[in-house]
């Protein structure tokens, strides 16, 4: 073997053993990734050098005049050879052994952790129908993320995620009446509550490239799905899109998918079908119950299911549309401090993407991105029930629209500006409520949004700043209500309203934040 290779082989097992007092496991693994590095190269050379041994030996075979006794002669000489070479199959098997010895050394358990942590200050401002203002110039938060991920084989894989998210300190104005909706599990992790570790994901995914012996890409997917951040929203959340469509929908969710690439059959670029389903509630008694987590008399079960598809993609500009139906849905019983369940609702999304603008033009235009997205909710109420404030038995419609840019910075080499706008009708709903906004979600709003953002790296990709300002005009209130006609109620916003005191008009958001992730 290869002096090189052998000392880069000791190298690796000195890693995973006596550098255990390295001076941080950064450093540890900065070496590693060096040495990984040269052993690459060695193996390239490894392979060129086989390959050019092995065109030598037939360019040898080929000489049928060569003597005989030199034939036998260099025959001993290549067998000497072979006794102290090893083949590059041999050390690619005894390099692949050392990783192995590598990985469990550095991380036993197989799984691969990386941290996403921000801190961030708002400035929150309200004023409320009667005039009156509420305010919180510097509410401060803590967000932890421990992502969890490690693929068993090629096909199979699992990703989960551990979140925390709370308020400088303890915070105060929790009361037992408004706290059970503070943890309701659709936004556990993204309302800034408590000190709680809680699982913001959890799910294994399978991919295979055919489906029952055809050329479809598919994928399948069951757990506690990433079913916020999704589409579009992630641009100003600086994060990959996760699966659904940001206008529409943005709650924390257990459910399953199952994603269908049909761009080979058809020949049309980027064009996908994902079914989607899940259940928003449980209707289940107590575990020590006389009959454990049965159905109860109480409300039944919410459950989503949903069709997103992608007719055309081609990279650059793209078509997306999103349909989702949600049954028995919920509002506040102000008697009894529970819920109700009032109705089922339609939604349908479509929207166009621009990851790009033009061909070549210029740099500018070329990293530019614009979206324009909408979105129609059509309420479907039970019988003798009033949803968003409509009539009884009612079925009302909804619609709202959103457009954005994102564009490089002007003042940096690496930052993003965004700029985006949305409006709601008065029976405008979508499931919004995990958005990360602590005024309210802005998709979610019966009126008019406005946003403006600087997302800037600080170093590398690893620390990034962030500031954000978000204005909401209401015009309609029960914006972030649930479905009926409690919390949900659509009334207009007015001085002269009832109860006008207790009724958001305008609010603002700005926001500063900085962030860790690695």
């Amino acid at each position: 073997m290869k002096k090189p290779l052998l000392l880069s082989l000791a190298t690796i097992a000195i890693l995973g053993t006596t550098n255990v007092n390295a001076e941080s496991m950064y450093d540890r693994f900065q070496a590693m990734e060096l040495e990984m590095q040269k052993m690459k190269k060695e193996l390239d050379a490894l392979k060129a050098q086989d390959h050019a041994s092995m065109m030598q030996k037939e360019d040898a075979d080929e000489e049928e005049s060569a003597d005989d006794t030199e034939a036998t002669a260099s025959s001993d000489e290549e067998d000497d050879e072979d006794d102290d070479e090893m083949t590059v199959e041999e050390q690619l098997e005894e390099i692949q052994d050392s990783i192995s010895n590598l990985n469990r050394n550095t991380n036993g358990n197989h799984i691969k952790f990386n941290v996403d942590y921000r801190f961030a200050v708002d400035n929150l401002q309200y004023k409320m129908a009667d005039g009156s203002t509420q305010k919180n110039n510097a509410f401060m938060t803590n967000r932890l993320w421990l992502n969890m991920n490690w693929a068993a084989t090629k096909h199979l894989s699992f990703t989960g995620q551990l979140a925390y998210n709370k308020a400088f300190g303890a915070r105060s104005g929790v009361t037992p009446a408004n706290g059970s909706f503070e943890t309701f599990d659709w936004i556990a992790n993204e309302n800034a509550y408590d000190d709680t570790l809680r699982v913001r994901s959890a799910y294994f995914f399978y991919k295979n490239d055919t489906f029952m012996g055809s050329d479809i890409p598919w994928t399948f997917s069951v757990g506690r799905r990433p079913s916020t951040n999704g589409h579009l929203v992630n641009l100003r959340d600086d994060d990959h899109a996760a699966s659904p469509m940001g206008h529409t929908i943005n709650v924390e969710f257990d459910g399953l998918s199952s994603k269908f690439n049909l761009e080979n059959v058809t020949g049309i670029d980027g064009m996908y079908v994902k079914f989607c389903a899940g259940r928003g509630m449980s209707n289940a008694a107590p575990r020590f119950n006389t009959a454990p987590y049965a159905d109860t008399t109480s409300n039944a079960s919410i459950d989503l299911v949903g069709l997103i598809f992608t007719p055309w993609s081609d990279g650059q500009y793209s078509i997306n549309s999103q349909y989702y139906y949600a049954g028995n849905l919920i509002d506040v019983n102000t008697g009894t401090g529970g819920f109700d369940t009032v109705g089922n609702i339609h939604s349908f999304t479509a929207n166009f993407v621009a990851n790009g603008i033009g061909d070549g033009i210029n740099d500018f235009l070329d990293d530019t991105v614009f979206f324009v997205s909408g979105a129609v909710s059509i309420t479907d109420p039970d019988k003798g029930q009033s949803m968003l404030g409509s009539k009884i038995d009612e079925s009302v419609k909804g619609y709202s629209y959103w457009i954005g840019l994102q564009y490089p910075s002007l003042i940096s080499e690496e930052g993003r500006w965004g700029l985006e706008f949305n409006h709601g009708s008065k029976y405008w709903r979508s499931i919004t409520y995990a958005e990360d906004t602590n005024i309210g979600s802005k998709l979610a709003a019966r009126g008019n949004a406005y946003e403006a953002y600087f997302t800037e790296p600080l170093i590398e990709d690893i620390l990034s700043l962030q500031i954000r300002y978000t204005y909401i005009d209401y015009n309609y209130a029960g914006s972030n209500g649930f479905f009926g006609s409690t919390s949900g109620n659509s009334v207009e916003i007015s001085s002269t309203m009832a109860g006008a005191a207790n009724y958001v008009d305008k609010a603002q958001d700005i926001r500063f934040y900085l962030r860790y992730r690695y």
